[in-house]
Parts: structure tokens; sequence; C-alpha cells
């Protein structure tokens, strides 16, 4: 009868060994579900002129959604690993958009490379999970030209021949 193993390799794995080479595989979802939550609050604040405003209606998107906040004020949005555009508008006062990047999460990154051997650094930033962004987000508003904005209003189109 031929043996199917060379004599020099094991006939049988032992199961510490297959244990091993398996984890990687078996826990790459473990640290994404147990250590980044898919969804991060974050404080919005609007300055003009130096002051915070307040009663300030501001936007954030980003790939996963939209959110409406009005400033100072907090609001829960989901992570992604694309930027977050604050966008707020005060009537007839000020407007302003800021532009905020998302940055990697060091403990979800490092949990991904010790229990999955980086196979889970793929599927985070897929959802999103091991991003975040700034906790505190300052938007710089500019004052409304309300003339600029009441002539364009009441500019009438016609066609003079």
């Amino acid at each position: 009868m031929k043996h199917l193993f060379p004599a020099t390799m094991p006939r049988r794995f032992s199961p510490s060994i297959l244990s091993l080479l398996a984890a990687p595989f078996l826990l790459g979802g473990c640290a994404t579900i147990a250590d980044a939550p898919l969804q991060q609050m974050l404080e919005v604040h609007a300055v003009l002129d130096y002051q915070e405003v307040a009663g300030v209606g501001c936007v954030l998107t980003n790939d996963m959604g939209r959110w409406f906040v009005v400033a100072p004020g907090r609001v829960t949005i989901t992570r992604s690993a694309a930027p977050l555009v604050v966008d707020c508008k005060k009537a007839g006062a000020a407007s302003g958009q800021e532009i905020f990047g998302s940055r990697p999460d060091a403990m979800s990154l490092i949990g991904n490379a010790v229990i999955s051997a980086g196979m889970g650094i793929a599927l985070d930033r897929w959802a999103g999970a091991s991003w975040a962004y700034p906790v505190n987000l300052t938007v710089l508003m500019a004052p409304a030209n309300v003339a600029a904005e009441v002539n364009a209003l009441q500019r009438v189109e016609t066609r003079v021949f």
C-alpha cells in the first residue's frame, strides 16, 4: 500500500496547529463587531466673528447618509472612511461649510492586526467601523450679504428686444 504522505510529513495535524491556522479566519470579524461601533456622536458648533452662534441649522453628509442638527448641538452619525461635509446656515445672518476627514481608530487597527492577522482591516475600511471623525466640529461662518440675496430674489428675468 502506498502512503499518501511522505515520510517526513506527519500524518495528522495536531488540534493546536489547526486552531492556530484557523484563528485569523474565524476571528476576523470579532474586532469589527466588538471594538468599533458603526455610530459616532459628534458635537457641532458654529462660529461667526470669533463668537459662537446659536440656532444655526447644519446638514452633515457622508457616503453613509445625511443628518440634521441645530448648532450648537449633538448628532449621532454613521462612521465612514469618506470625508464628512458639514453645511451650516442661519437665515439672513451667515453660512459656512467645512469638510472633516476621517482618520483610522488606532485601537481598532491594532485589534485587527493582532486578532485577524490584518484581514479585519479591509472589512472595517469598507464598513467604516475603524474610522472616526473629530468629536468636536467647528464650522466657521461667513456673514451673509443680505442686499445681494434680496436683489437676487427680487430680480425679474425678462428679455428686452
